[in-house]
């Protein structure tokens, strides 16, 4: 039995393309692990308060040098991370903004990003992922395609989660990917053809 996770971060929750293939990512794992638990969060909702100076140095702070009231202040991000930390798989909705993610991932990345929890540094000063055992399935989708061809160059949504959860240990990534949504001759299709590329290994 595993616990997934499954995190979205689409401003188009009932239409969104990203939405419905992690839905799909989410019934193949369920069809492989049967019995398995899923929690659902929309990251948009949560309305995820971005990083300052002063919450970046309570977070950055270990917790026996933190007042009372600024541990309470650290819960909201402390509770990100033990959601983080409980699961097994994690399937991360990721539609393609203005060639990245939506601002509220970015925020929820920079709220798990803690050293000494999620990340350290070896002796030799190189970085240390922390948050290993994890397997993580991105459903991607774009108006354009960016899986090859002249717009490979601009997909910032794939390659930054695989190389940022890499540094904290997620090393394990599979991105499907519901493309070329806004192209005429491929829009009927991408849908389908996104879920039937999903392979659950």
């Amino acid at each position: 039995m595993k616990h997934i996770l499954h995190l979205m971060s689409s401003i188009q929750p009932k239409d969104s393309y990203s939405i419905k293939l992690g839905k799909a990512v989410i019934e193949k794992i369920q069809e492989k692990y049967p019995n398995s638990t899923l929690e659902e969060s929309n990251l948009v909702d949560l309305e995820i308060p971005h990083l300052n100076s002063e919450s970046l140095r309570k977070l950055f702070t270990p917790a026996d040098f933190l007042s009372e009231e600024e541990k309470k202040s650290n819960a909201f991000s402390n509770n990100l991370l033990q959601q983080l930390q409980a699961a097994d798989i994690i399937v991360i909705g990721a539609p393609l903004y203005n060639f990245t993610i939506h601002s509220a991932l970015k925020a929820w990345i920079d709220h798990i990003t803690r050293p000494g929890v999620t990340f350290g540094y070896g002796e030799d000063g190189r970085p240390i992922g922390l948050v290993t055992g994890k397997k993580i399935y991105v459903a991607m989708s774009s108006g354009g395609v960016y899986s090859e061809g002249p717009g490979q160059v601009n997909d910032f949504v794939v390659p930054y989660l695989k190389a940022f959860l890499g540094f904290l240990g997620m090393t394990d990534l599979t991105a499907f990917r519901a493309e070329g949504l806004k192209v005429s001759e491929l829009k009927e299709h991408a849908l389908s053809k996104a879920i039937d590329s999903i392979v659950i290994d």
